[in-house]
């Protein structure tokens, strides 16, 4: 017998991430777990460089890294489609400053 409210709380991944353009200006990495939609939003400044400039992962979701999937979403999006990523927002810089291994997809 299975009930979803028994499944354990387990950390986001970057696979239940989606991005929502929004035409050609930028748009949004999104994910709702458990009905608390977080987003990381970005502009972009050209076809091959977006600015990261907002993250907000609301309280409910904290300590499941949903932070840090969105951050990671961008940078395998970036690999994949070959783009480049200036991280204004402070958590997004953050986590690259974390992870020197995204740093492939940091503008120079």
């Amino acid at each position: 017998m299975s009930n979803e409210h028994s499944e354990p709380k387990d950390k986001v991944s970057p696979a239940d991430v989606r991005r929502e353009e929004r035409g050609s200006s930028g748009g949004r990495w999104v994910v709702v777990v458990d009905g608390h939609e977080a987003e990381m939003t970005f502009s972009r400044a050209s076809p091959v460089l977006i600015i990261i400039d907002h993250t907000e992962v609301p309280d409910a979701l904290r300590g499941r890294g949903v932070g840090q999937a969105l951050v990671l979403r961008s940078v395998e999006d970036a690999r994949r489609e070959g783009f480049r990523i200036i991280p204004l927002c402070p958590f997004a810089n953050a986590q690259f400053k974390r992870h020197p291994e995204w740093r492939d997809v940091l503008s120079a």
